[in-house]
């Protein structure tokens, strides 16, 4: 579990072909002396599990789940990520509940200088559309972020100069993906409206690997 207030950006420093999923490594002057095996830590959004570490990097395996889910199947060497331990009972709570568990990738359709502040518009998929709430909370890479106002699908967001310095927005362009991830508890209220339908089993996926390959979806 993860606050959303990122702590430390870091850099992509490799990127792993291991039988069909990825592993990654993340060089980051986090602290990360108190980290263990097992460990999470969330990067760019994503709750990332530590299989590996060293004074100023750590090693996550990738499933294809998130492959599929994220932007990292889209990051390349160098890429400045941002940063975030999961949290502790002590932490202060400056966010909002993050699970580091990617709903959908937005893009970035808007950036302009607003004051002192940086103003972004993303456009989210419009099957999320109903877990945006004006002046709720929804992560950005990793990040809690306040929405200023929404339009359909389209979030709008101011992001102070203290974020701008503290995290990897300095490189975000019009454009760019970015992992989106709603607040929690409108998933799990959306769950709980379902009653007894929610133990209903779903008809079984029609679409197959082989169907995902035939339409480009894998590489």
């Amino acid at each position: 579990m993860f606050t959303g207030i990122v702590e430390r950006t870091g850099q992509v420093k490799s990127i792993q072909s291991m039988q069909g999923d990825v592993r990654i490594t993340i060089q980051t002057s986090l602290d990360l002396s108190d980290v263990q095996l097992g460990d999470s830590i969330a990067t760019n959004g994503i709750c990332l599990t530590v299989v590996a570490w060293g004074e100023n990097w750590y090693a996550a395996d990738v499933s294809r789940e998130s492959l599929h889910r994220t932007t990292l199947n889209d990051w390349t060497l160098g890429q400045i990520v941002n940063v975030e331990k999961a949290m502790l009972p002590t932490t202060r709570f400056g966010g909002h509940i993050v699970s580091g568990h990617v709903d959908v990738v937005g893009e970035i359709i808007a950036k302009r200088q607003d004051a002192r502040s940086l103003y972004f518009e993303i456009a989210a998929p419009q099957s999320i559309a109903k877990y945006l709430a004006e002046k709720g909370s929804v992560t950005v890479d990793g990040m809690s972020l306040t929405i200023n106002h929404l339009n359909g699908a389209i979030i709008s967001l101011n992001l102070i100069p203290h974020t701008a310095e503290r995290t990897n927005i300095s490189t975000w362009t019009i454009g760019r993906q970015v992992n989106l991830e709603v607040d929690i508890l409108a998933r799990y209220i959306e769950r709980l409206l379902l009653g007894d339908r929610a133990a209903e089993v779903a008809p079984a996926s029609k679409v197959s690997m082989s169907f995902l390959a035939e339409h480009g979806f894998l590489k």
